[in-house]
C-alpha cells in the first residue's frame, strides 16, 4: 500500500492514470447510448404491439358475434332470391337497425322476409278469425277493410319493433354514458391513449350497460382499422342516435383534427351530459303529477269513498232493519 501511495508521486505513473481514465470516459461518453437503447423507439415498439393487440382483440370479438358480410341461411337465401332488399327498400333501416344493436346482413335480410311475410299472415289471421270465429256484426265492407288493416298492421310491425328495440337500447346508453365519459377523461389524464381509454371503460362498464361497452369495443377496432379516426367517432354518433354523445364525437373529431387537449374536452362534455341526464330527471318528476291524476281518479277516488262512505252505509243499514223488526203499537178503535 505504501509502494502504491508511493507511485502516485512518480510524475510518469499519475499521468499514465490520466491518460488511462481519459480513455475510459471517452469510451464511455461513446457507447452509452448504444447500450441504453432509445427508449422513444421501445415505447412506439410497444404501442404498435398495444395497438395490434387490441385490434386482434376487437376483430375476435366481432367475429364471435357473426357480423359476418354474407349471410348464408334460409332466410338470408330467399330475401337474396327474392331481391327483397330492392323490392321493399327503406333508406332508415340500415341506420335503425345499428342503434338497435342489430349488425350486419343476416339482421336485415330478416327484417325484409318480416316485412314480405307478415302482411299475409296478419291478413289470414283477420280472415280466420272475422269469417269462422267472431264477426262482431260487421258488414261486408268492414270485414274486407279489417283483412286490409291485418295486412297494413303486418307490414309496419317490423319497424314498430326495430324502433321500440332502439329507444330502450338508446335509454340504457344514456343512463351510463356521463359515468363512462368521467372513466374517460381519468384513463385519459393518466396517460392512456385513446384507443386504450376506450378498451379499459368497455370493460369497466360493462356490468352496468353491456350495450354501451359493446359500442365502445366496436369503436375501439374501428379506431384501429379505420383510414381515418374521425369516421369511427361518426360511426359511434350515428349508432347511438342521441346527441348528448353526437356532441362527445364532435368534440374528440375536432380533437383529432386540431390537437386540441382531450382531457378539457372530456371533462366538459361529461359536465353536460350529467347536467343533461339531470335535466330529463326533472322533467319527468315535473310530469309525473299531471300524468298521476287518471289513476289516482280510477283507484284512489273509489277506494276512499268507500272508506269514507262505507261506515255510514252499514250504520244506516243497521238503523234501517231494527226499525223493521221493532213491533208496531196498534191504537185501540
Amino acid at each position: 500500500m505504501y509502494e502504491f501511495i508511493l507511485s502516485l508521486s512518480r510524475p510518469q505513473t499519475l499521468a499514465a492514470y490520466l491518460v488511462a481514465a481519459a480513455v475510459f470516459g471517452t469510451l464511455l461518453t461513446v457507447f452509452l447510448p448504444y447500450l441504453q437503447g432509445n427508449k422513444l423507439e421501445t415505447r412506439l415498439k410497444a404501442v404498435a404491439s398495444q395497438r395490434e393487440r387490441l385490434r386482434k382483440q376487437s376483430r375476435a370479438a366481432l367475429e364471435k358475434k357473426g357480423l359476418r358480410r354474407k349471410n348464408d341461411s334460409v332466410v338470408g337465401n330467399i330475401s337474396s332470391k327474392l331481391n327483397l332488399a330492392k323490392a321493399l327498400e327503406d333508406p332508415n333501416v340500415v341506420k335503425l337497425m345499428n342503434q338497435a344493436g342489430m349488425r350486419g346482413p343476416g339482421p336485415i335480410s330478416a327484417f325484409y322476409f318480416a316485412r314480405m311475410a307478415l302482411p299475409f299472415v296478419g291478413a289470414l289471421g283477420a280472415f280466420i278469425y272475422i269469417f269462422f270465429i267472431n264477426d262482431h256484426g260487421l258488414s261486408t265492407v268492414m270485414k274486407y277493410g279489417s283483412l286490409a288493416f291485418g295486412a297494413a298492421a303486418g307490414f309496419y310491425a317490423p319497424n314498430i319493433y326495430i324502433t321500440n328495440l332502439a329507444q330502450k337500447r338508446q335509454k340504457s346508453l344514456m343512463r351510463a354514458f356521463p359515468d363512462s365519459l368521467d372513466m374517460l377523461l381519468i384513463c385519459v389524464e393518466a396517460g392512456m391513449s385513446i384507443e386504450m381509454g376506450f378498451n379499459k371503460v368497455s370493460q369497466e362498464i360493462g356490468s352496468a350497460s353491456p350495450e354501451l361497452a359493446e359500442e365502445f369495443g366496436i369503436t375501439v377496432a374501428e379506431l384501429s382499422f379505420l383510414p381515418d379516426r374521425r369516421q369511427a367517432y361518426e360511426n359511434l354518433a350515428i349508432r347511438t342516435g342521441h346527441e348528448g354523445v353526437k356532441a362527445v364525437c364532435m368534440a374528440l373529431g375536432q380533437a383529432e383534427r386540431y390537437g386540441t387537449p382531450l382531457g378539457d374536452a372530456l371533462r366538459l362534455m361529461a359536465r353536460e351530459n350529467r347536467e343533461m341526464r339531470m335535466s330529463e330527471a326533472e322533467k319527468k318528476a315535473a310530469a309525473l303529477p299531471a300524468q298521476l291524476t287518471v289513476p289516482m281518479i280510477l283507484f284512489f277516488l273509489p277506494v276512499l269513498f268507500l272508506v269514507v262512505l262505507g261506515p255510514a252505509y252499514i250504520k244506516y243499514e243497521k238503523m234501517q232493519n231494527e226499525n223493521q223488526a221493532a213491533p208496531q203499537i196498534v191504537s185501540p178503535t
